[in-house]
């Protein structure tokens, strides 16, 4: 009979030590992230793998959809599988979860999840409801990969180059290159570590953070002209539509950092991007100047995050989540 899987209750500490039981206790993982994956998302499958491969446990990486080619010299990178790779009648009864707010972001990998499955829930997102049989949850955590860091501190080897860049990279891609408040002193103390490994933090921060693609300049264009003001100038948004991106031939990716170019105006409080996947839904991300909690903002419509980063996915046409939206905002402003 199979053993019950660890309670992940108590201290941070406490949660860490239960998930390296998980870990031990099981073999033959399948490891996910949120749909539609950013640097930290994708950075923190890779280091789980990396992880399950020096323990010498069977896993597979895998994702809804398609990988942000731009990681593609990260360990472990071409192992990641998409939905459609995934053969049908495999399913997986232990199951780690990285970066995702809550269950729903898993997206449609989870039909590849066995009927009675034992999950590993780790993240850094102050609305994770703890969904799985044992949850790591450290809101006060920059990057999930920090996470990740301290529990492979757990286990008796030692961080080499490739499991040091794929934390480095959360790292830096999710604190907008150590420049959010969420680049604790901690978070330093872990990136000087991790250049002294030999992590090549200036190439990363080229590839990651200033190179552009011809798609994302265009996609720029197109969503600069959209900007608006709302509210006396407290609220700001870029939209981007099916027609451009179609045209474009642009990819989620290229719409990477979009919504700060409306946020970053002096005076805005929070900035919106509204995203149109089809007639009737838009995708919606949120950035705070600081004085607003967007979390909060982004669960009334289903979705969540951080304090000043967040999002959520919206039913109805570009204009009508524009609407919802702005009002939401608004009202949490006045």
């Amino acid at each position: 009979m199979t053993a019950a899987a660890p309670e992940c209750n108590g201290s941070y500490n406490e949660q860490l030590e239960a998930a390296k039981q998980f870990i031990e206790q099981y073999d033959d993982f399948l490891v996910v992230s949120h749909v539609q994956p950013d640097g930290d998302a994708i950075s923190s499958t890779l280091a789980i793998g990396w992880l399950l491969h020096r323990l010498g446990k069977r896993y597979t990486l895998a994702n809804e959809g398609d990988i942000p080619a731009k990681f593609n010299q990260l360990w472990g990178f071409e192992d990641i599988q998409t939905l459609s790779q995934l053969p049908e009648n495999r399913h997986f009864s232990h199951v780690i979860s990285v970066d995702c707010a809550d269950f729903s972001r898993i997206g449609q990998v989870s039909q590849r999840f066995a009927e009675s499955f034992e999950l590993l829930n780790i993240d850094h997102h102050a609305t994770n409801d703890r969904y799985g049989s044992c949850a790591v949850i450290q809101a006060q955590a920059a990057a999930t990969v920090e996470i990740i860091y301290d529990l492979a501190k757990l286990f008796p080897f030692e961080a080499d180059l490739d499991f040091g860049t794929c934390i480095y990279t959360g790292l830096l891609t999710d604190t907008g290159g150590f420049r959010y408040s969420s680049t604790t002193p901690k978070v330093m103390k872990t990136a000087a570590d991790l250049l002294e490994l030999g992590v090549k933090g200036s190439l990363l921060a080229e590839a990651y953070l200033e190179r552009m693609t011809f798609e994302q300049i265009r996609i720029l264009q197109r969503g600069l002209s959209t900007l608006n003001f709302h509210k006396q100038g407290k609220i700001s948004s870029i939209s981007v539509n099916t027609e451009d991106v179609a045209e474009i031939g642009a990819s989620n990716e290229d719409m990477d950092g979009l919504v700060n170019y409306a946020r970053n105006v002096e005076g805005v409080e929070v900035g919106l991007l509204f995203k149109q996947r089809d007639s009737s839904t838009v995708k919606v991300s949120f950035r705070s100047a600081g004085n607003v909690d967007v979390a909060r903002i982004a669960q009334t419509f289903g979705g969540g995050g951080h304090v000043r980063a967040a999002g959520c996915t919206i039913k109805g046409t570009l204009e009508e989540a524009i609407r919802l939206v702005v009002e939401e905002v608004g009202n949490k402003l006045s």
